[in-house]
């Protein structure tokens, strides 16, 4: 038995403030939009390398304050990346833990957690 790719799907409740965020400040493209109608909630797809992420304001889609992992091989120029933007609401640090990993973690406007880390699942 084999299962595929996991794709996570978070909760926001602003349109701009998430393409600020997940666009503008972590780098990562908008692959696609939805909406049944205009007015009506915003699903989309966001990626940057690997990592795909849906975004919704659906409300039983997701519940907002969820917590993610998302392994990357360049923590450092990924720290450094962020650190040099102009984005007022984070300035995260590089933390290392206990059983060896570079982590650096990022809440975004709707209370999710994303931890970026430089601990490779094998």
């Amino acid at each position: 038995m084999n299962f595929g790719k996991t794709t996570p799907i978070l909760r926001i409740f602003d349109e701009a403030k998430a393409k600020e965020f997940y666009v503008g400040y972590l780098g990562f493209s908008i692959d696609w939009t939805h909406c049944f109608e205009e007015g009506t909630p915003l699903y989309m797809q966001v990626s940057r390398g690997g990592c795909v992420l849906h975004l919704s304001e659906h409300h039983g889609d997701a519940c907002p304050g969820s917590s993610m992992r998302i392994e990357t091989d360049a923590i450092e120029a990924f720290h450094a990346e962020l650190a040099a933007k102009p984005y007022r609401h984070m300035r995260p640090g590089i933390e290392d833990t206990p059983w060896g990993s570079k982590d650096v973690c990022v809440i975004d406007p709707f209370g999710n957690r994303l931890t970026f880390t430089n601990a490779i699942s094998t």
